[in-house]
């Protein structure tokens, strides 16, 4: 059984309404508020990218249910350029926009899974899952 939203990425106040829209539901799910915190920063930060570096995406946050196991499952998907380097782009420390570089590999920190399927000129997808304990 699986259920989800999602929200179109294409102005910086859409990062905010994917973070808000994760916090609900991984409420929902039964997550706690360090869980959430979690949550909704791996969001932002995934929401953040699609803006800055494709222009438009999609966050899908879906309720995912594996067996005795729940989680939140966050896809985030662009029709971008693509990531060049994905080895550089998982150091820590490494930034092209000028932020702090916590970036993608802060997200695979914050999150039980991580994967990131992308292709240059075609897009990114990178799917995020977080499993309640």
């Amino acid at each position: 059984m699986e259920y989800g939203s999602s929200v179109e990425i294409n102005t910086e106040w859409d990062i905010v309404a994917a973070r808000q829209l994760g916090r609900n539901e991984a409420k929902k799910i039964g997550f706690g508020t360090v869980d959430q915190a979690r949550i909704t920063t791996a969001i932002s930060e995934l929401a953040r990218n699609i803006y800055l570096y494709a222009g438009m995406g999609r966050i899908e946050i879906t309720c995912i249910l594996q067996g005795q196991m729940k989680g939140i499952s966050i896809i985030a998907s662009d029709e971008g350029p693509g990531i060049t380097d994905v080895r550089k782009v998982m150091d820590d420390g490494f930034t092209t926009s000028g932020g702090l570089g916590a970036g993608m590999p802060g997200v695979k920190r914050l999150m039980d899974e991580f994967n990131i399927a992308t292709e240059r000129g075609v897009g990114t997808t990178i799917t995020a899952i977080k499993w309640l304990r």
